[in-house]
């Protein structure tokens, strides 16, 4: 008859096993920046030249690229949602209000990943591309670099009603937007480090209306030129830039901008306008080297919310829908 197996070795042996389990779940959930190298060795050039081309044709789509991400981020995590179009029996996050009309620089992902699918086959995710090219278009514009983490897997799902309880709003006070980055794990200096992406893009008038016609902590000569392309009734699609020194360069003249009361929208000036975040915009106003590090540092954190990985999600062939 064989010896009754131990009972201290059977929990020692249970210990491993569940710390072994821990561990893979862990290293399944933990991006990697190299988590390509073997599979697709030049993913990084294939994504860094189409974003050097696509910058170069329109210096704004660095901007259109970032909010893309941020936008996808901020909604059930960044998993590429943002990219499904809507079908007859499906309704995404691209007719969701933050997004509709606004979002753009869907057919730039689509011409990345066509090269990389040209390149290697059904192996890199619509999420690490997007996530790639929010990176190199700040990098093309002027801006720091930091390394992206990869092995995001795609979403088979979208959701607008996330799309548009979730996405902070152009008209937020401070209080919710710090609410709503801390509800993603992004805390207030994550936020107005941030929020230092208004130094490149466009808004529509729509969106900062009413700040340049009813709001008094705003510069009056700053006021009257933003109203000259958006009038009190019509002209909604109107764009002004978000900075007024240097709009198509990313550095630090945003919060330049805050300091002297010209942030375009309700959400930029609530950063400056006696409450928490005044000390750290006047300091970013005059230091780029602590913005452009905060800045690096948040994005490494807001691409790590809750991505898809292991054998979650999919890897989507086309961007727009699911396989």
């Amino acid at each position: 008859m064989a010896a009754p197996f131990p009972h201290h070795l059977f929990v020692t042996l249970s210990i491993i096993l569940s710390v072994l389990a821990c561990s893979i779940m862990m290293s399944n959930a933990q991006l990697s920046p190299n988590f390509y190298a073997k599979t697709c060795p030049n993913l990084q050039a294939i994504v860094l030249s189409a974003m050097k081309q696509a910058v170069t044709k329109e210096p704004r789509m660095g901007a259109s690229i970032l909010r893309l991400f941020f936008h996808d981020c901020f909604v059930n995590g960044c998993d590429g949602s943002i990219l499904l179009d809507d079908t007859s029996t499906f309704t995404g996050e691209k007719s969701a209000g933050p997004n509709q009309n606004s979002a753009r620089g869907f057919d730039v992902i689509d011409s990345i990943k066509s090269n990389v699918e040209a390149a290697c086959n059904a192996t890199v995710s619509c999420a690490d591309i997007l996530a790639l090219a929010a990176r190199d278009g700040v990098v093309q514009l002027g801006g720091p670099s930091w390394t992206v983490g990869l092995g995001r897997r795609d979403a088979r799902t979208a959701s607008q009603t996330a799309a548009n309880n979730q996405i902070p709003s152009p008209f937020s006070d401070l209080s919710t937007l710090t609410s709503r980055f801390a509800a993603k794990g992004l805390n207030a200096r994550d936020l107005t480090a941030l929020s230092g992406a208004h130094t490149i893009g466009q808004a529509q008038c729509q969106f900062f209306r009413n700040r340049v016609y009813n709001e008094t902590n705003i510069d009056a000569n700053f006021a009257t030129s933003r109203k000259a392309n958006c009038p009190s009734a019509g002209g909604n699609a109107n764009l002004s830039p978000l900075e007024t020194l240097t709009p198509a360069r990313f550095d630090n003249n945003y919060y330049r901008d805050l300091v002297a009361k010209r942030g375009l929208l309700h959400s930029d000036q609530v950063l400056f306008n006696g409450g928490t975040q005044d000390g750290l915009v006047r300091s970013y106003s005059a230091n780029s080297v602590s913005f452009f590090s905060d800045f690096a540092a948040a994005m490494v954190k807001m691409g790590n919310i809750s991505p898809l990985t292991g054998t979650s999600g999919e890897i989507r062939k086309n961007c727009r829908v699911v396989n």
